[in-house]
């Protein structure tokens, strides 16, 4: 927190007198959509594994909650304060600590920004398999925390398939070394699989080993305008037939998404300003054999062309276009922010229900208020659909209640998830009995339990309020 928040608190705390109006919550106290606010008088910025253990070790023992926080970029609540409760973050607990050219292996401390670590990857010849438009700012301890997805999980998989290492820091402060960057470890229960994407409600984060392949030559790109849903599935189709392995991204934006993007950023254009197609895809290619990539890809569009998959397109090598390419797909998010409020839902489901999904989400919308927007984005290639609804002004209860449960039930009714990369955090805890039956979340509890007995890490996060009722019966997590 700033010094001069700081003071205030000092002096409240000493009994010297105080406004009457309370002070704003420090930065960190907030998330970055602005939706979720805690009133955590205090975050601790350790610099050191000791550090951390020594403060986690001092709050449980008063049995004080905290909450752990990376780069604070989450958009579900995860890593914000409810209450009171101490937030611990790892910003200054940075630095790569290992770049193995000829294992393939990278390791950094947690709060470690994930451009950070690209670059010394980078550096080396090698790749991260992790690719966010949060680059700049998440910490890659955040990142494994929450099992972050992103455009290269068609290629990579999520960070489960990657990390080979983890250490961490029990709610005590005991520290669990799972830092042996063994490919092949097969002696008993995977522990570091279940602190991956725990949202830190298991153990802190402290330092992530992670597998990082060879990185790639220039990729090719190649941008599609779609008429129908059923022609954007066809290019997908094409894109896993005629480029295999080389498919390193397939993402899609729809009209409405393109049409805001433009009309609120400045840095983005539309490649096709006259089409009136819906849909339009964003694949890459990225191998060793850069031209024979670019061979590829030029071929998959003049199919998508010969067939009608697609009625305007562009390839491209390296160059501006692909960055400018990248800076509309990822350019989306952003606009919404700056577009008034917004709805958003992040989702897993079948590829053919997207289309269906959006259409009514639209309807419902429309008949709350007319000038209310939705738009579907997001990742083609692993059926995560990024479904929004936007207007101008502040969020209107009327517009929230047309759009929850529904949207929500209406993906569970297709066997669907209600969130693909996002997490659950506090905003989505209520919503878990929709994607896992009551027998797994009661092993997720007794997991908890196991892990933090007092249930003092992240409390509120995750799971739902009557299982962590049950699960804290032994313990006195809450408002420290």
């Amino acid at each position: 927190m700033s010094e001069g928040w700081a003071k205030r608190w000092r002096e409240f705390r000493a009994g010297v007198r105080a406004p009457l109006r309370p002070p704003s919550p420090p930065p960190r106290a907030s998330d970055w959509t602005g939706k979720f606010t805690g009133r955590s008088p205090v975050a601790l910025r350790p610099r050191t594994e000791a550090q951390a253990a020594a403060a986690l070790a001092r709050c449980a023992a008063r049995r004080l909650a905290v909450v752990p926080q990376g780069g604070n970029t989450g958009l579900v609540g995860g890593g914000v304060p409810l209450h009171d409760e101490v937030v611990l973050s790892t910003a200054r607990m940075v630095g790569v600590t290992r770049v193995d050219a000829a294992a393939g292996v990278v390791s950094a401390r947690a709060g470690t920004t994930l451009a950070a670590l690209e670059a010394a990857a980078a550096a080396a010849g090698l790749t991260i398999p992790l690719d966010l438009g949060a680059r700049g700012t998440c910490a890659i301890g955040g990142n494994v925390a929450t099992n972050a997805g992103g455009a290269r999980v068609v290629r990579y998989g999520t960070l489960r398939s990657t990390v080979l290492g983890l250490d961490a820091l029990l709610a005590d402060g005991t520290r669990l070394d799972l830092t042996r960057p063994l490919r092949k470890d097969n002696t008993g229960y995977d522990l570091k699989q279940l602190l991956i994407g725990s949202e830190g409600t298991l153990a802190l984060i402290t330092g992530v080993t992670l597998a990082a392949p060879r990185a790639t030559v220039a990729p090719a790109l190649a941008y599609l305008a779609c008429p129908t849903w059923a022609a954007v599935q066809d290019v997908m189709g094409l894109a896993r037939a005629r480029l295999g392995e080389a498919l390193a991204a397939a993402e899609f934006v729809d009209a409405a998404s393109v049409a805001l993007a433009t009309a609120h950023l400045s840095h983005v254009s539309n490649p096709f300003p006259s089409s009136a197609a819906p849909y339009f895809v964003l694949l890459e290619a990225a191998g060793v054999d850069g031209d024979h990539d670019t061979a590829k890809m030029e071929r998959l569009v003049g199919e998508a062309f010969a067939t009608g998959a697609a009625v305007d397109g562009v390839a491209s090598a390296a160059g501006a276009r692909p960055a400018a390419l990248w800076a509309l797909r990822e350019g989306v998010p952003v606009a919404l922010r700056h577009a008034g409020a917004c709805y958003k839902y992040d989702v897993s489901l079948a590829v053919a229900e997207f289309e269906g999904l959006v259409n009514e989400c639209q309807k419902r919308a429309t008949a709350a208020r007319g000038d209310a927007v939705a738009v579907g984005y997001g990742h083609l290639g692993d059926g995560n659909l990024h479904l929004n609804v936007s207007h101008p002004g502040p969020m209107d209860a009327r517009v929230l209640a047309a759009l929850e449960p529904w949207v929500y039930e209406a993906v569970a009714a297709a066997r669907g998830s209600v969130s693909a990369e996002h997490g659950i955090g506090l905003a989505k805890a209520s919503l878990l009995p929709l994607s896992k039956p009551q027998p797994a979340i009661d092993l997720m509890a007794a997991i908890k339990a196991a892990f933090d007995p007092e249930w003092v890490l992240n409390p509120y996060k995750v799971l739902p309020a009557d299982a962590a009722r049950a699960g804290a019966a032994g313990g006195r997590a809450g408002a420290g």
